[in-house]
């Protein structure tokens, strides 16, 4: 007899209820942690390839504010709040090598709840404050977010 697999739907149960957890034990600590010292991470899923003039830089993209999706409203509160940067990622396993360079204290990561969750994973045992906004339509394509809750969690602070 084989082993019961677990099905797709509680997978992301387990994932979503992993991610709200840590937002909640991240979140004072990321509140305290000034905004020049925060990075955000955006998947290259929420771009819209067919207007998007982002800067590719390696690993990564920057937006260039184009207006053609919603990273372009993300990008500049991110401006208007002094983040570090925005990135948008091409992968998660990006993560890693932009912390050793850029060294934030604090991300604000969107991203689908398996991402979310790998990247909570990645950054555990990192001196990282993380908060993580889940996307409202994933599938790694043509991907959105609640731009309402991402601002306000880009917002917050003590």
């Amino acid at each position: 007899m084989r082993p019961c697999k677990p099905s797709r739907k509680n997978k992301d149960l387990t994932y979503k209820t992993f991610t709200d957890k840590q937002n909640k034990l991240q979140e004072k600590r990321f509140a305290s942690i000034p905004f020049d010292k925060r990075l955000v991470f955006v998947p290259h899923c929420m771009r819209n390839t067919t207007f998007c003039a982002a800067e590719e830089k390696g690993s990564y993209y920057v937006c260039s504010e184009c207006s053609g999706c919603e990273i372009n409203k993300i990008s500049k509160l991110v401006k208007k709040l002094n983040y570090q940067t925005l990135c948008i990622l091409k992968g998660s396993r990006t993560i890693e090598k932009i912390i050793k360079e850029q060294k934030p204290k604090a991300i604000v990561g969107i991203a689908c709840f398996f991402e979310g969750y790998q990247a909570f994973k990645t950054l555990e045992d990192k001196d990282v404050a993380v908060q993580f906004v889940p996307l409202k339509k994933d599938g790694c394509v043509n991907t959105n977010v609640d731009i309402w809750k991402a601002e306000e969690i880009l917002r917050y602070e003590n």
